[in-house]
Parts: C-alpha cells; structure tokens; sequence
C-alpha cells in the first residue's frame, strides 16, 4: 500500500494492531482506527508493506521484491490460521 492506499485497511476494520506508515493527511484516521502511525520510508508488518507517497516507490518496489521472494508470512494473530499448503 502506498499513499492513500492504507485507507482500504481503515474501511475493512483491519489496521487495529498493525504497523502502518502512509501520506499524512490519513494519519489521523489510521490512528483512529488503532494502527500503530510511523513516519518511515518503507514499513512491513507481517507481510503488509507500506509507504508514504510516491517519492518512497524506489523503496517500495524494492521492499515488494524482497517479501515476494521470502515466501509466505507465519500469521501472529490469536485464532488466526495460515491458508493450507498446496
């Protein structure tokens, strides 16, 4: 997600807890809906890669890259279970 793109986060009810960085002007509104706020380039939570604005897409498309090629994330959240192998 980069600029406005956290908000789908906001919308969905699913930034409580993450760790999330994105274009100021939504800041507030990630606050409020319980996401950890950084003001960083480039930001990953379990998976989940974001920045602030298209100045960062070097860092980003780069950081993209290197998730992709790790592989599937463990998942951290109580009751959560991780799709099945294929």
């Amino acid at each position: 997600m980069i600029c406005h793109g956290p908000w789908i986060l906001v919308e969905a009810d699913v930034a409580r807890g993450r760790r999330l960085t994105s274009y100021p002007s939504i800041r507030t509104d990630l606050r409020n809906a319980g996401a950890e706020v950084v003001d960083e380039e480039v930001v990953v939570d379990q998976g989940l890669v974001s920045s602030r604005d298209p100045d960062d897409l070097p860092a980003f498309c780069a950081k993209i890259v290197e998730e992709l090629a790790e592989g599937e994330h463990p998942v951290h959240d109580e009751g959560a279970t991780a799709p099945a192998a294929s």
